[in-house]
Parts: structure tokens; sequence; C-alpha cells
């Protein structure tokens, strides 16, 4: 079914999604060291760039965990935003210029992004990702001649940033998910006005389709990272199961048999396990199963209950998760489980391809907001460009 086309400007950035790439916690005096960059803040100088330039720069390196300072810099980065961008980015230490670039073509704002992460490649040694997507809900404050409230599907630049809206579908959209190195996504819509149905959305041509429309629920899907499968909750034989099958809906297969309520599949990077949520004992905790079957295995986290929202980082050594009592928390735990430590209030956690950022969600009702939580230096930096009441992102990988 043909649903939506869009205009060439559209075209333009998802081709660039498709070329690009793709905790340090302080609680109770445990550190967490997520990635194999430095767990304090990286100072940094900027100059020669236009004021908007520099600001592009600020919030790219800042989320990657740089400090932009003036006094006592580490590192040093000098250009000039008169035509193209350029960056020249030197060690001060030994004055040693470690690369001198041009960036043609595409904007100020793409070749702001394209510098950024070629500094964080650079000193760190890990993909920047200044040039990824997010897919998110955003809810629109109205309501349907069902009742419902409605909530639409909408793709973004990491920082905000030329905003789309994918879907018009009047009604409740849930739990967008890419598959992996692609231009598709899947996600949950009750368009059809009976119940939830999962569907697939190619944003190259708007095609979508209904890949599982079975009486009951049918919601959460989550692509397997060589992207040939997809998790789901189906509640096609009574309680909400965990469900795989390939990207067409066929080899249906059923993992979970409970009397609970099987919630949010995430795949292990090597494709073999998924953590998800049930409430088999009685509050939701974190499970994990065999892709091929077997018996799911209760995921330890030092206590932490009410266990919601797991989402495994792309470098197999970590989940991070929601904890939904209270005041919600992003909490992130050794993927073989372990003590959990807090990191910040939100909630949605998705992780970046370099396993180190999380795109949450923060707020609540009607003023959620999406945000980018740093995990190892626990600094967060709000989707400013991003209006309205946004959750639930899903970052391109």
């Amino acid at each position: 079914m043909k649903f939506h086309s869009f205009p060439l400007p559209f075209l333009t950035w998802l081709c660039a999604l498709q070329a690009a790439s793709t905790v340090f916690a302080q609680t109770g005096g445990a550190d967490i060291v997520i990635s194999k960059s430095i767990t304090k803040t990286i100072p940094i100088a900027l100059s020669g760039y236009s004021p908007e330039t520099r600001a592009i720069l600020e919030f790219d390196l800042s989320v990657a965990g740089f400090e932009v300072r003036s006094s006592n810099p580490q590192y040093t980065l000098t250009g000039a935003t008169s035509g193209d961008v350029k960056g020249t980015l030197t060690d001060t230490g030994n004055q040693q210029a470690l690369f001198a670039r041009v960036y043609p073509g595409g904007g100020a704002r793409a070749q702001a992004h394209a510098l950024a992460d070629d500094v964080v490649k650079t000193i760190t040694g890990t993909a920047g990702i200044a040039r990824t997507k997010i897919a998110f809900k955003l809810a629109t404050g109205q309501r349907n001649k069902l009742g419902q409230n409605v909530s639409e599907i909408y793709v973004a630049d990491f920082d905000g940033e030329n905003s789309v809206q994918l879907t018009e579908d009047n009604s409740i959209v849930a739990a967008p998910s890419w598959v992996p190195g692609s231009l598709q996504l899947f996600y949950a819509s009750y368009r059809g006005g009976s119940g939830p149905a999962i569907y697939s959305h190619d944003l190259r041509t708007g095609n979508r389709n209904a890949m599982a429309s079975f009486a009951g629920s049918n919601i959460s899907p989550a692509v397997s990272p060589n992207g040939s499968k997809v998790a789901m909750i189906l509640s096609k034989s009574g309680s909400p199961d965990l469900w795989i099958s390939n990207l067409d809906g066929s080899g249906l297969k059923q993992l979970t048999r409970t009397k609970g309520a099987e919630a949010s599949p995430t795949w292990s990077p090597d494709g073999k396990t998924l953590c998800f949520v049930s409430d088999e004992p009685g509050r939701p905790a974190l499970y994990t199963v065999p892709v091929g079957g077997g018996e799911m295995v209760r995921l330890k986290t030092g206590g932490v209950v009410h266990c919601t929202e797991p989402d495994w980082s792309p470098d197999g050594k970590w989940i991070a998760f929601t904890r939904s009592a209270g005041e919600f928390t992003i909490y992130v735990v050794a993927a073989s489980g372990g003590d959990a430590k807090a990191i910040t209030a939100g909630e949605d956690p998705s992780w970046a391809p370099n396993s180190r950022t999380l795109a949450i969600t923060r707020g609540r009702g009607g003023s959620r907001k999406l945000s980018l939580l740093d995990v190892p230096t626990g600094r967060v930096k709000d989707m400013a460009k991003v209006s309205g009441n946004c959750s639930q992102p899903s970052w391109g990988k």
C-alpha cells in the first residue's frame, strides 16, 4: 500500500542517514565505565567559527563527552566558515596538528556535523554520532472520533533539527524501531480502529504493510541486528507473550508462555538472545531468553525493582532500562546482570551506535521532551529543536 510520498529534501537526508556510520555514573561510590573513551569531560577550545557553526559544534561535542572552554584546553579546534567549513585539530600539550580538513558540500550544518564526528573519532577512537537519526512518537494533543489521544511517528537529526512527520494515522502509534543499516521502520499503530497492528514502513518510498495484525495486541516490534527478524509482543495465544518472525511476518515462533504479560523486547548484538520485561513474578522485571528457544531467565539488577523498557547496547556490554516506580529513573546494568546503577531521571532509553550516549524521555504527562544523555559523564542535553510532547526515541543504527 502506498502510504506517503516524501519531498526531495527528505529523501536527501534519508540518503545521508544510510551513508552515515553506522558509565561513568557516580552512584553510591561505584563507577560504571561504559565505553573506551575516558570517563571525564575532554576540554577543547574552538575558534574561528561563525556563531551558528560554533553552536552546532558545541552541541555535538558536548553530547560526546567534550567540554568546550577557553582555559586550559587539552585540544584546540580552529577553522573558518567563509565558504566551506574548515577544521584544524591540535593537541595543545605537544602542539601537534592531528588533522587539517575542509568539508565541502552539503551545507554548513552537515559540514559542522562531519567535522564534529572527525574530532570525536580522532580523539576517542569511537565513531561520532552527529549524522545519525532518531525516530520518536509525538502526541498531538488532539483526540480522534474514537476518543483516542492522537500521536504520530516523526524522524529528526540526532540534535532535533530537520524533524519530519512520517505518519498521518490520526490514531495511536507507538514504539518505532529501525531496521539496522536501512531506511525502514517498524512500529505499532491503531489506525485500523479495532486494535494495534505492527507495520513496516519504507522511508524511501512511503510504502508500508501490516506485518502482524492478529486478534488482540500486536505491539513492541524490535528488529534484529542483522535486519532479518522481528521480535514482538502478541496476545494471539492468550496473554501477551514474546514472539519472533521474519521481517514479512512469516516463520512466526512463540518464545514465552506465561500467565503474566511480556513487553519491550531488545536484541543482543549477536542476535542470539532477547532481553524483555515480564510481570510474571507479580511486578515487572527483566528476563532473557535464547532466540532459538529455551527457558526465560531473570536478569539480576541488584535489588532494583519495577524494571521496564530495556535496551541492549550495540557493543553488547550493557543494558539500559527504566525503573518505573516513583520518579522514573534510567539505570544501566551489565548485560550479564549485576548491580544496576542509577544514571538520571527519565525513561525510554535508546542507545546510540557509539554505546555511550542514550536518547531518553524526560518529564511526565503532557510536557515530555527528548534529551541526550552522555552516560560516562552523566550530562544531559535537550533536543531543543524538537517541540511538543515527545517520547519513545529510537536511535538509527
